[in-house]
């Protein structure tokens, strides 16, 4: 007898129907063709196992059982339960008359229990887009399936549930999740709050400038200045992830199974890798490619701690993403396309010591090994780099202070206004949401400056011998703290905050 039952593929964070056709005929074997891996391929012996244990068999015929698409490769143990269930259904042990209106997914222990599964989002929305009307998976798995609306989603922790579910002896409940009322009920502020820093004020207000333009950000200085603590607090001020995007956040970190359940993500991503990290972990790749530390940080911010440390080539192959905001990887068969589109916050020491031109501090560097060690960083990457600042240590009396800073549930206020008023300038435009995403071109119309604005800042460069990199940077930064201060225009004094804020360019910044 010939079955067809459906399971699901993913490929980069889009998912494929896989169609598998099981025939039972006389004779002996067991046979799985179409392109499965090793995983795959083992599956009978779960299968086998999970089946004896539950009081059913595989039957003692053969069995041929084929995966189409056959070009594409089929991985992992998450087709253990599609497989079953096929057999059993081309054995005559199910009794099913509408199999084929379901996609079935899980990965078996040989007691019959399932294991989770990745990559169920996109499964879920293929299975909608392709008209199937329900969806079994293992429980664990259920919730973040359900956000999809228009399928039903069926979660079990046993293949019983499955075979009592087709043979009409006990019904699975299906899980029911209420999409928009989930997030909204759950938008919260993540556990860092600005108000746990004490003093560096000039740094909390250039981290809302750039949380509220989208810049990247690089923060220079010695050893427990602060750094790392600010640059955690500042998911605490991006506005709130919209309904699509904490969708499309939950797809990737679904396809790397770095959801944990909890169904859709409402808080922004904020990844800090270790300077260790290889360029395909970075970027995504790999023989079958998965998303990187770029991808998983879409949407959110991505903390690059000891810059110079990283190795050269790894912070090379961001430029690319950096400026076009998704990252596409080839293989000899397919392509697959990741977004990116993240904030790059990125901390360093100025020297090898960590304290160079510090008084206070007998470890000191030579203004040639501090340059030795800034060149580690190239300058078409601190091109992508809109605000440099320098960050001091913090005096004992700011320190021992009782009084709380500001919290970021104001400074997220202030920061979601700004956005506001850059989301109706650019509603025109497609994939340009914030000031950090202009070009040329909108920087031409968009920030108009001036003649005792284009004064200063013609006397800005000239005496600070600012490069000319520096000055697209400079307009997209002073425009941000226009919007903070809900002006329309780019006055002087925003002009000569911008300013301040690219040390790196500065000629002389090592004097």
């Amino acid at each position: 007898m010939l079955v067809k039952v459906f399971g699901s593929a993913v490929f980069g964070i889009e998912a494929t129907t896989i169609t598998v056709e099981v025939n039972i005929d006389k004779g002996i074997g067991y046979h799985l063709v179409g392109l499965p891996d090793k995983a795959v391929s083992e599956s009978s012996f779960r299968i086998s196992a999970a089946l004896n244990n539950n009081n059913y068999k595989l039957p003692g015929k053969k069995i041929i059982i084929n995966m189409a698409p056959a070009d594409i490769r089929k991985e992992g143990a998450a087709y253990d339960l599609t497989l079953a269930i096929g057999i059993l259904t081309a054995s005559n042990q199910i009794q099913s008359t509408n199999i084929n209106d379901y996609i079935i997914m899980g990965e078996l222990s040989l007691d019959g229990s399932l294991q989770p599964i990745r990559g169920v989002l996109p499964m879920a929305i293929k299975a909608r887009e392709e008209g199937f009307k329900h969806f079994i998976l293992p429980k664990e798995n259920a919730k973040e399936a359900a956000i999809v609306s228009d399928l039903e989603v069926l979660g079990v922790d046993n293949i019983m549930e499955v075979i009592n579910h087709f043979n009409n002896d006990k019904k699975i409940e299906p899980t029911i999740v209420d999409t928009r009322a989930e997030f909204y009920k759950n938008i919260d502020f993540p556990e860092f709050d600005f108000s746990d820093v004490k003093g560096q004020e000039s740094i909390k207000r250039c981290m809302e400038i750039a949380a509220a333009g989208g810049h990247n950000i690089i923060l220079i200085g010695p050893p427990g200045s602060g750094k790392t603590m600010l640059a955690k607090r500042l998911p605490s001020i991006l506005p709130p992830m919209t309904l699509h995007e904490a969708l499309e956040t939950t797809k990737i970190h679904s396809v790397v199974g770095k959801t944990k359940n909890e169904g859709l993500m409402y808080q922004r991503p904020f990844r800090s890798p270790h300077h260790t990290i290889s360029n395909v972990a970075l970027v995504g790749g790999g023989q079958y490619p998965k998303p990187g530390e770029i991808s998983l940080s879409h949407n959110g911010v991505l903390f690059l701690d000891e810059l110079p440390e990283f190795k050269r080539e790894v912070l090379e192959v961001m430029r690319q993403p950096l400026e076009d905001r998704d990252v596409t990887i080839s293989r000899a068969k397919f392509t697959v396309t990741y977004p990116c589109s993240f904030m790059l916050v990125a901390s360093m020491n100025p020297s090898p010591s960590g304290f160079f031109n510090d008084p206070n501090s007998p470890m000191t560097s030579t203004p040639q090994e501090m340059q030795r060690y800034l060149s580690k960083i190239s300058g078409p990457l601190l091109d992508r780099i809109d605000i440099h600042i320098e960050v001091t240590p913090v005096p004992f009396e700011k320190l021992s202070e009782e009084r709380k800073g500001e919290s970021s549930v104001e400074i997220r206020k202030r920061v979601t206004a700004s956005r506001e008023i850059q989301s109706k300038r650019f509603k025109d435009f497609e994939n340009i949401h914030y000031n950090a995403q202009m070009n040329v071109k909108q920087i031409r119309k968009f920030c108009i400056l001036s003649e005792e604005s284009k004064l200063l800042l013609k006397t800005a460069m000239e005496k600070l011998n600012l490069s000319a990199r520096a000055y697209d940077r400079i307009l997209k930064v002073s425009r941000t703290i226009a919007d903070l201060a809900n002006s329309e225009a780019i006055a002087p004094d925003h002009i000569a905050e911008a300013i301040q804020y690219r040390s790196l360019d500065r000629d002389g910044w090592l004097g």
